[in-house]
């Protein structure tokens, strides 16, 4: 039994009935794919038997566990119930859903979501502040240094500097009309609420998420890459339902996409003097497609919870 099966069956015996059979199901089906034959066309990390008996093997270790459950191991750095893994599937290992393995050998990198080049930890740093809804940890700090080990570990054997098949959310082109959120409900209603909860909540273990929360307080907040609905768009098609990836349709993921990222949730932690317009201007009217800053169903989105 490997590391993700006995958290899918743990999570089961703590999970309500309902929500066991969810888990349960999902385990059956990763037990699937993981029987299956990798596919050639993508990098293969290393197994977990290959990790070294000594220190760098200890710090990989402590590294996993912060990516897997990261408000337990993080707690002053978090401020929601996300953890890495809701984003970045099977342990970070997943192609096709922002794997580490193909993002540790590009860097540094340039971004424009902050317009300089990035290290690694910078990198992760802007993580915790945005879809954690926390604060950075130090650079030089244990959390960044066993996240960093954890995925320098995982990218063993992979080209530098050269983007690699899966790295990211396989892009979605969107619906010819555009989205529908009317039409995201009734996707999310059929496909999303039995995990994710009715109103986006997610679903809990005493006070720990196994089900992430998709909006509200204790979502990603404003400044995160999923806000954007084309993000979004193309995790969902790629990875959800869990273990039903690419089930949707391109339309029908861009219209949950949207129906997702038209609540609230917690505020740009870059607001600029309190005013949500310059925000926007500043920061989200080049940032893909998103709703930051403009009024849905006769609310003002972006003013944070």
């Amino acid at each position: 039994m490997n590391a993700c099966t006995s958290s899918l069956l743990l999570i089961a015996l703590a999970l309500p009935a309902h929500a066991a059979d969810i888990a349960m199901k999902d385990q059956s089906l990763l037990s699937a794919q993981a029987a299956a034959p990798a596919s050639s066309h993508y990098f293969q990390p290393p197994k977990e038997s290959q990790l070294p008996d000594n220190a760098f093997g200890k710090l990989v270790q402590e590294g996993r566990a912060l990516f897997v459950d990261t408000k337990k191991y993080a707690p002053d750095y978090v401020g929601n119930g996300l953890a890495c893994a809701n984003c970045h599937l099977d342990q970070g290992r997943k192609a096709n859903s922002a794997p580490l393995w193909a993002a540790y050998t590009m860097y540094p990198a340039y971004r424009k979501k902050n317009d300089k080049v990035n290290t690694y930890a910078e990198r992760l740093q802007g993580c915790f502040q945005f879809s954690m809804n926390g604060k950075a940890p130090d650079a030089n700090g244990p959390v960044i240094a066993a996240l960093s080990a954890y995925s320098y570990w995982l990218a063993t054997g992979a080209p530098t500097g050269q983007e690699l098949p899966g790295r990211a959310y396989p892009e979605v082109p969107p619906p010819e009309g555009g989205f529908d959120l009317a039409k995201g409900a009734q996707v999310y209603t059929a496909q999303c609420a039995l995990c994710h909860g009715p109103n986006g909540e997610g679903q809990k273990a005493g006070e720990d998420y196994v089900l992430p929360p998709l909006w509200g307080a204790d979502s990603f907040n404003w400044g995160a890459g999923m806000h954007r609905i084309n993000t979004a768009a193309a995790f969902i098609k790629e990875n959800m339902p869990l273990g039903k990836g690419t089930s949707l349709s391109n339309e029908d993921a861009w219209h949950v996409a949207a129906f997702m990222n038209s609540h609230e949730r917690p505020q740009d932690p870059r607001l600029i003097d309190g005013s949500i317009e310059k925000t926007r201007d500043k920061y989200h009217a080049n940032d893909g497609v998103n709703l930051y800053g403009k009024t849905v169903n006769g609310q003002l989105l972006g003013k944070g919870l």
